[in-house]
C-alpha cells in the first residue's frame, strides 16, 4: 500500500512493514540521541525552544505535552547539527489528525543557520507527506545524498490548510560515526541491536550495532 511520494526517488513506507517487534523499533529511530540540542534551532516556532522537544524518543511520540506549532504562518525550519557524521537513512514526521498536519518537507544537508530566504534553492530531496497520527509512516532518504551529513535542515513549507502548522514527533533513522583522534566509533541505529556502544581501534571503520 502507498502511503505517499516524494520528488528525486524516495518512498514513504509504514514502520511496522519493517516486521521489528515493537521493543526493538523504537531502537531504528535513536538518532536523536546524536543531535546537539543545545545548538538545534527552530525558526517561527510559537514558543522558543519546543522545536527541540519533537525529538525524543520513539516511545515518547505520542506524548502531546512536548510538540512545535508554527507562529506566523505555517513554515516551519529546523536546523539540526549531529554531534558527528550521519548516514540519513528514514524520517518520520507525525502530526495532528487535522490540517494543521504537515503536507510537505523539503530537506537540506550541511548547511548550517539556514534560514528561510536559503529555502528559495534546490532541497536535496522533497517529500510529499501524508498525515501520520501514529507515528508508523517512514518517508526513506535517498542515501546516496545524505550519507555524510553534520548537519540537516528540515523545512516544513506546507501544510493541509490550516493557519499555523503543528508536529508531535519527528523520528530519524540511520546511523551516526564520531571520528577521533585514534579510535573509529560508528552506531548504527536499526532494527537489530547489539547492547554495547562499540569503538574500533583501527583505522578502518567498522560497523556495530547499538541498542
Amino acid at each position: 500500500m502507498s502511503h505517499g511520494h516524494s520528488h528525486g526517488g524516495g518512498g514513504c513506507r509504514c514502520a511496522a512493514e519493517r516486521e521489528e517487534p515493537p521493543e526493538q523499533r523504537g531502537l531504528a529511530y535513536g538518532l536523536y540521541l546524536r543531535i546537539d540540542l543545545e545548538r538545534l534551532q527552530c525558526l517561527n516556532e510559537s514558543r522558543e525552544g519546543s522545536g527541540r522537544g519533537v525529538f525524543k524518543p520513539w516511545e515518547e511520540r505520542t506524548d502531546r505535552s512536548k510538540f512545535v506549532e508554527s507562529d506566523a504562518d505555517e513554515e516551519l525550519l529546523f536546523n539540526i547539527p549531529f554531534t558527528g557524521n550521519v548516514k540519513l537513512k528514514g524520517i518520520i514526521v507525525m502530526g495532528e489528525d487535522d490540517d494543521s498536519h504537515p503536507s510537505e518537507m523539503r530537506l537540506y544537508k550541511n548547511i548550517p543557520q539556514m534560514s528561510f530566504d536559503d529555502t528559495e534553492r534546490e532541497p536535496d530531496q522533497t517529500f510529499s507527506l501524508n498525515r501520520d497520527i501514529t507515528g508508523e509512516l517512514e518517508y526513506a532518504t535517498k542515501i546516496s545524498r545524505f550519507s555524510n551529513v553534520y548537519h540537516l535542515s528540515i523545512h516544513i513549507s506546507k501544510n493541509f490548510g490550516a493557519d499555523t502548522t503543528k508536529i508531535l514527533y519527528i523520528g530519524l533513522r540511520g546511523e551516526w560515526t564520531e571520528l577521533r583522534r585514534h579510535e573509529v566509533t560508528i552506531c548504527n541505529y536499526e532494527a537489530s541491536a547489539n547492547p554495547a556502544d562499540h569503538r574500533v581501534h583501527q583505522v578502518t571503520p567498522q560497523t556495530h550495532f547499538i541498542s
